[in-house]
């Protein structure tokens, strides 16, 4: 036993370790790791023109102020050189000082008004741009929560949709506005290289070389200083994920109790230290890398600008240029030094925030083919009949149908339920009647007309779903009622009535205004019953033609659920409900019962007509008779 636990606790540390160790296996891991210089400047003019259309749908005015103040700022660095060489040469003629120093004066007023223009420049395009930002991340969030709000419902079904709905959320939102900020980064550091080049082509062609030679070197380190903390950033991406997740469980209301009646909170520090210390070790040998690279960068970069001033020296001392002209250049170079410098590292930022971008683009142009088609057509405003013929469907990712040539049907005013065992395929086959799910096979109609052929939306309105894994909205008990509908006082209180949620609200210190949530400030936490309660009023609120409740009792207490079962059975002489419950003694007074198994419809009928065949609905029947006659038993013999 204890070589079988050692064995099962080294098996989880080393699956622990291999996981710290592995990286995310994503399709641009590939082209990090194997980036170079002329691959990302390909990528380049499709990275501008994607984020000139975000900046334009976000802003227009601000899009056009910052490219257009960054472009001037940038043109007037080149008159600040070149006035700064006025200034130089100047200075450097023959005679008395205070002669010398009034003939530059005009020059010098001249460099520090463009000096003083450039700062008020950069200031505007740096709150045009900051300005930017929220409109920016408007956009692309609304863009995704748009298209994940309509795409079709068996899209969350599919592994590889959630894959890259992650990707999208995770990184490509919030790499959005980066990509902005470095785009704009790489065009005025292009600006400045430009403006340094002209100088220096103004001052003497022979000098373009040498800003070359002063400026490669640096900017090549740090394309290769990024590069590697890219790398390492991917190495990190699993473990600091596990980490995260860690810390959200530790400071989670829902995770409290179990994480105290457990005692896992020494478990969760222990795994906590285990990923920090991993993160830590990483991040300590990356910035020894890049220490060593910065130092090599510097050796090198220090080479290039000591074979410079070597030419600028060599330049001077034949007579080939003039020592304001050197001095001038000396400050091109530098300048240009930096903005290409500059440029090279913006660059490869973009290259990263693009890829995540373009996973966001993926994304929302893969969902958006998955939405369904609008219809003009709006369908019978009530029907006779419901028809579900030969109804075939799969999940994506599986090969076991969930149904298989599945046919049902429903009349208007019945009560029909679904019943089986778990998996039998019941909840699949609502979500097709009701319009969520599209069959891989058959036809659905309401009377003459299919469902494929009616605007989904309007489909809908006429449908109400009670879910079984209803969502407890953290908003007030009427939104969690209503559901985004308009507010109908008299139907919110018989609604809330028919589900016994009233009582639940008058006890609420706000009522209906409550926040269902412990969260915000005066808000109420429901227990189970009474949040399958509020789920069940959702349902009567809509006054919908066809009702589906899907276990709508799972929470309830006995009284409380024969309750709800002659609300249902009064509800259903206004409009047609579909039942599917494990309970079967609650469909004992349905109009019929359809008894799925495994996807198929294996038999149907009234309730009398299916205990008499003496099939599967009849041992499911008798199964749980027995369980309460014996539980029934066992109490009175404890009694007595």
């Amino acid at each position: 036993m204890s070589r079988n636990r050692s064995k099962a606790t080294s098996t989880a540390e080393k699956s622990s370790t291999d996981e710290l160790n592995d990286r995310e296996s994503e399709s641009y891991d590939a082209d990090l790791s194997s980036v170079r210089f002329g691959a990302v400047l390909r990528k380049l003019p499709r990275l501008v023109v994607q984020v000139a259309r975000l900046c334009w749908a976000a802003s227009r005015v601000d899009t056009t102020v910052t490219l257009l103040l960054d472009v001037v700022a940038g043109a007037l660095g080149a008159f600040g050189l070149l006035a700064t060489n006025r200034v130089l040469s100047a200075l450097f003629l023959d005679g008395p000082t205070p002669s010398r120093l009034m003939a530059a004066m005009p020059s010098l007023l001249l460099v520090g008004g463009i000096g003083v223009l450039r700062v008020g420049l950069t200031v505007g395009s740096s709150w045009s741009e900051a300005r930017l930002k929220p409109l920016v991340e408007n956009v692309v969030e609304r863009r995704l929560f748009e298209v994940t709000t309509r795409v079709e419902l068996v899209a969350f079904d599919d592994p590889l949709f959630h894959a890259t709905l992650s990707r999208a959320r995770d990184r490509g939102l919030t790499e959005a506005y980066r990509l902005v900020t470095t785009v704009t980064a790489v065009l005025t550091s292009i600006i400045g290289f430009v403006s340094a080049a002209t100088v220096l082509g103004l001052l003497n062609p022979i000098l373009l070389p040498l800003l070359l030679v002063a400026a490669i070197p640096d900017g090549l380190i740090a394309l290769r200083i990024a590069k590697t903390r890219y790398q390492v950033t991917y190495q990190l991406s699993a473990s600091r994920r596990r980490k995260w997740i860690l810390t959200d469980l530790m400071a989670d209301r829902r995770s409290a109790a179990e994480i105290r009646a457990f005692n896992m909170g020494g478990f969760l520090l222990d795994a906590y230290d285990q990923l920090a210390s991993h993160v830590r070790a990483v991040q300590l040998a990356l910035a020894r890398r890049q220490t060593m690279m910065t130092v090599g960068g510097d050796v090198v970069g220090g080479l290039g600008l000591g074979l410079v001033y070597l030419a600028l020296g060599l330049l001077l001392y034949y007579g080939a240029m003039p020592l304001a002209v050197a001095g001038t250049a000396m400050l091109a170079i530098r300048s240009g030094q930096s903005s290409l410098y500059g440029l090279l590292y913006a660059v490869n930022q973009c290259f990263e925030s693009g890829l995540y971008f373009g996973d966001y683009l993926d994304f929302c142009a893969e969902a958006e083919r998955r939405v369904p088609p609008s219809s003009e057509r709006a369908g019978p405003v009530d029907f006779h009949s419901i028809t579900a013929s030969d109804i075939g469907f799969t999940y994506p990712g599986t090969v076991v149908p969930a149904l298989r040539s599945v046919s049902v049907e429903i009349h208007r005013g019945e009560v029909v339920a679904l019943v089986g065992e778990n998996g039998s395929g019941k909840t699949t086959l609502a979500k097709i009647l009701a319009g969520l799910y599209n069959p891989d096979e058959g036809t659905v109609r309401w009377d003459d007309t299919s469902v494929s052929e009616i605007d989904p939306g309007k489909l809908r309105e006429r449908i109400a779903v009670i879910m079984q894994d209803y969502t407890r909205w953290p908003m007030s008990a009427r939104d969690n009622i209503t559901m985004g509908r308009a507010v109908d006082g008299g139907r919110l209180a018989e609604a809330a009535e028919a589900a016994g949620v009233d009582r639940v609200v008058d006890r609420l210190g706000n009522g209906y205004d409550t926040q269902l949530d412990r969260r915000f400030r005066h808000g109420a936490e429901l227990s189970g019953g009474q949040w399958q309660r509020i789920a069940i009023a959702r349902g009567f609120y809509r006054d919908a033609s066809l009702l589906i409740c899907d276990e709508p009792t799972a929470a309830l207490d006995p009284r409380a659920e024969h309750a709800l079962f002659e609300t249902v059975r009064t509800h259903s002489t206004e409009s047609t409900v579909l039942l599917i419950t494990h309970r079967l003694a609650s469909v004992r007074y349905a109009d019929r019962i359809y008894v799925l198994d495994k996807g198929q419809v294996v038999e149907h009928g009234a309730h009398r007509d299916l205990m008499a065949a003496d099939g599967l609905y009849a041992e499911l029947y008798a199964l749980q008779a027995s369980a309460y006659e014996q539980s029934s038993g066992e109490c009175l013999g404890s009694t007595t």
